[in-house]
């Protein structure tokens, strides 16, 4: 169809600016996948979002994964309110698919992607996108109090090291539990308009965890788009420090790649990985960010929560006493948090862009772990992997409801849905780091 030029005087049709549409074929798309030219496909609808990705509220990267391919499932999985984000789509347009071509791209299983999208159409319809706000209020008043707690024992009780090591734990426990709540309100899974849930965010991350929504945004939304792709999913870029996967360990096996022994990587893991991550490499990476851009209202937010701080524990602790009690806390956040969130995908597949459709991609890169009370709250519910990946607007307290319906409709198809112990998910995290080990050690010393 060449760039659909024949077709556009015969269906007279006119996209935003008064242009013709034109009728293009999935070939044709798929060569519009380049840092200057992107094209993408939603609900048969050709668009060029060229210059629009630079401009992307969810950052450049994001939109651009989904360049030469179809990102309709990904558009209504992102987007609460998407009659309002079609306003901004409508001036991009520029064409559709021609009739003969399929609804999906690259030879995907329509049946599959049929019923996912009727899937989606019932737990809309049970409710399950609805919030309850006890839910959300209840955990909000529950990190106050420990906020408030923390520094009352201090008051009362005066310092000694059975209250500061109570005081680390209860901060500790506070700040991993602002991280999950922060997480509903950037996936804008709380509140029906966008804009609360954009507030709310930059209030929870910003002023009780010291951290930057945009950066958050531009880095977490990535994942979800593309979890466990090298290039795209930002969690797997280990910056040589880690090998993943099968294929990648080969790799680097075969180009004699050795930044470090990667054979110890299961072993070292423990030293760099959990203690370092939040208070070095996170640390820098946010305030770098947020300087860099010059996005200084995430700026501003996040002096928020260290002027509460240090107003709040210099008089117990002193400047540098203060400055040692929060390193430790992010310490132990740290571990906390890395735990959580790799038991979830580092065992799962990772491996370079295979153009999955939706459902199949998120169940090749995640699972879940077994679903009780306290792994509940523990996880922020992100023990349902699975159904959050699917539905990362979805409030996390109906994804035990939405549980059974995806688990049926991957047997379905022949999906492996997994559920494993948590202890399970932990020990799968240093088994797959010691195996991707082995991997490139044997590629680097036979290949």
């Amino acid at each position: 169809m060449g760039k659909g030029g024949e077709k556009t005087e015969e269906n007279g049709e006119c996209g935003g600016g008064g242009k013709r549409l034109g009728v293009y074929t999935w070939e044709e798309v798929q060569k519009h996948a380049l840092k200057t030219d992107k094209w993408l496909v939603i609900e048969r609808k050709v668009y060029n979002i060229t210059d629009w990705a630079k401009r992307h509220p969810g950052g450049v990267r994001v939109i651009s994964h989904y360049a030469g391919e179809d990102a309709t499932d990904a558009f209504q999985a992102f987007h609460p309110e998407p009659e309002f984000v079609r306003k901004f789509l409508k001036p991009l347009l520029i064409g559709e698919l021609a009739p003969g071509e399929p609804s999906q791209d690259r030879d995907k299983n329509s049946e599959m992607l049929a019923d996912f999208r009727t899937l989606r159409s019932t737990v809309e319809r049970m409710g399950l996108f609805r919030t309850d706000p006890v839910f959300f209020s209840l955990h909000l008043l529950h990190i106050i109090l420990l906020e408030v707690g923390s520094w009352l024992m201090l008051w009362y009780l005066g310092v000694n090291w059975a209250t500061t090591l109570l005081c680390v734990l209860i901060l500790t426990t506070s700040q991993s539990q602002s991280g999950w709540l922060q997480h509903d309100f950037g996936h804008l899974s709380v509140f029906k308009k966008s804009k609360w849930n954009h507030l709310l965010h930059k209030f929870v991350i910003g002023h009780l965890k010291g951290a930057s929504a945009n950066w958050w945004n531009h880095r977490h939304f990535q994942h979800h788009a593309k979890p466990n792709i090298f290039s795209k999913d930002p969690d797997v870029n280990m910056l040589h420090a880690f090998v993943l996967g099968d294929s990648q360990p080969v790799e680097y096996g075969k180009k004699k790649l050795k930044y470090m022994p990667y054979n110890h990587q299961h072993q070292y893991f423990f030293l760099i990985g959990p203690p370092m991550l939040i208070p070095v490499y996170f640390h820098i990476q946010i305030m770098h960010t947020m300087i860099s851009r010059r996005d200084w209202v995430d700026f501003a937010w996040s002096m928020s929560y260290y002027l509460r701080y240090f107003t709040m524990y210099i008089p117990f602790y002193g400047f540098l006493g203060s400055i040692v009690l929060i390193s430790f806390v992010r310490f132990l956040e740290s571990h906390w948090f890395v735990w959580v969130t790799q038991m979830n995908h580092i065992p799962m597949d990772i491996d370079r862009e295979k153009h999955r459709d939706w459902l199949s991609m998120q169940l090749a890169a995640t699972c879940n772990i077994e679903q009780s009370a306290f792994n509940d709250w523990f996880s922020g519910h992100l023990n349902f992997q699975i159904e959050h990946h699917l539905f990362p607007t979805m409030p996390r307290h109906s994804y035990v409801k939405a549980a059974p319906l995806v688990r049926s409709l991957c047997e379905k198809h022949g999906l492996h849905y997994e559920v494993k112990t948590m202890l399970q998910g932990f020990r799968d995290i240093v088994s797959s780091l010691r195996k991707s080990g082995d991997l490139w050690l044997d590629a680097y010393l036979h290949k």
